[in-house]
């Protein structure tokens, strides 16, 4: 089964072909020549998501889905949420990002935060949304190498590491993507086997 993920983020194309059965193909963006730069105007992340599968969904009239993540911080009311991509300005700097996050986290003893990811998915005519959510910390330097976006300042609930100090393998366990993209994956199953 072909499914369009409406991406050119190599690290999320990446996660999501690893967490999928293999009779499912993964096309992105670059796959389907789609190389315009969708518009992320909404104000939430679940808005995002809609708005990049609804754009792919029109222009290719194929089933696609979308994701849109982000990092809620409850010291800083939520930020960076849906901005956490661009939070640092619109050269969506991985260490700007995480920069700017430390710095206005330093007046604050509470460093509980969550990652969120919404998945939108098109297909036959209909839309279903996917939502992962991980809770942790924010730690106050960075730790680990592997990932990208913020995984070298989260850690989740449980553990003792950063999403950056753990493989990939176990990252994808327990990540708010895996959650989300194992809900989407539950769904296409069952559907596909009615």
């Amino acid at each position: 089964m072909k499914l369009i993920f409406a991406s050119n983020n190599k690290h999320k194309i990446q996660e999501i072909r690893n967490l999928l059965p293999s009779h499912f193909s993964i096309l992105s963006l670059e796959d389907i020549n789609c190389f315009e730069d969708i518009p992320e105007t909404a104000d939430t992340i679940k808005g995002n998501a809609i708005l990049k599968a609804n754009y792919v969904s029109e222009r290719y009239n194929t089933p696609c889905f979308a994701d849109d993540s982000g990092l809620e911080v409850e010291s800083l009311n939520g930020a960076p949420g849906v901005y956490s991509a661009r939070y640092a300005g619109s050269q969506r700097s991985d260490a700007d990002n995480i920069k700017k996050l430390l710095t206005e986290l330093t007046p604050f003893d509470n460093r509980n935060a969550q990652f969120k990811t919404v998945i939108a998915l098109n297909y036959n005519g209909q839309q279903y949304l996917f939502t992962g959510i991980v809770k942790g910390k924010i730690t106050f330097e960075e730790k680990g190498t592997n990932g990208f976006g913020y995984d070298p300042v989260f850690i989740p609930e449980g553990f003792e590491k950063t999403f950056a100090e753990m493989s990939s393998e176990q990252k994808n366990q327990i990540s708010h993507r895996a959650i989300a993209v194992n809900k989407l994956i539950q769904w296409l199953l069952k559907c596909n086997n009615q």
